[in-house]
């Protein structure tokens, strides 16, 4: 299938997105489309992979046996407008990982909610995005905890939406636990390696 030209300064849907080549990554932010990685057919960096996957084999490891889902990107977080009398979805991201502990927001389609945590690995070209509209994005939808890893100063934004103006700024070394999971400690030493 393929996409229609894709403007920035248009307006879609949910449905207009699951109409898109699946050769192509969007995300949606309030009707607006954004490349996920810049240029429509470009995968991210090696060093932000290389996060990407250790990351989520400490948080896997952790999450193995409990009730908690970790998932990685391409993966949909769709979400609705929270003052939209009909809920019409207009946003929709794709984290680089997600963890979902309610088993209700799982379709076959991703997740229709808030996550509980959300891990984004910076790239240059997604940094303003990541730090702006969806830190306040995910704040609204009532994400739990943000993090916003950047893997080439190793630096680490941390924010815990369940406490007002709870945000720290880390050197990504040594160990750093979560906020919802403080027995969950991410190993920065394994992370860059």
């Amino acid at each position: 299938m393929n996409s229609p030209q894709i403007k920035s300064d248009q307006l879609y849907t949910y449905e207009d997105y699951c109409n898109w080549s699946e050769d192509e990554h969007w995300e949606l932010i309030d009707g607006v489309a954004y490349p996920l990685h810049g240029e429509m057919h470009a995968a991210p960096a090696r060093t932000h992979q290389d996060v990407v996957v250790q990351l989520l084999f400490q948080i896997a490891g952790y999450l193995k046996g409990k009730p908690c889902k970790v998932y990685v990107a391409p993966f949909d977080v769709r979400f609705s407008k929270k003052d939209h009398k009909h809920k019409k979805k207009d946003t929709v991201v794709q984290p680089d990982i997600a963890i979902i502990c309610d088993k209700e927001k799982l379709d076959e389609k991703g997740c229709n909610g808030a996550p509980d945590w959300i891990i984004e690995v910076i790239s240059p070209n997604s940094a303003s995005r990541d730090h702006i509209q969806k830190r306040a994005l995910y704040e609204e939808q009532g994400v739990k905890e943000y993090w916003l890893v950047h893997p080439i100063d190793k630096i680490v934004t941390l924010y815990h939406f369940e406490k007002s103006n709870n945000s720290q700024i880390i050197a990504a070394e040594g160990q750093t636990p979560s906020f919802i999971f403080p027995d969950l400690i991410i190993d920065w030493n394994e992370v860059f390696v």
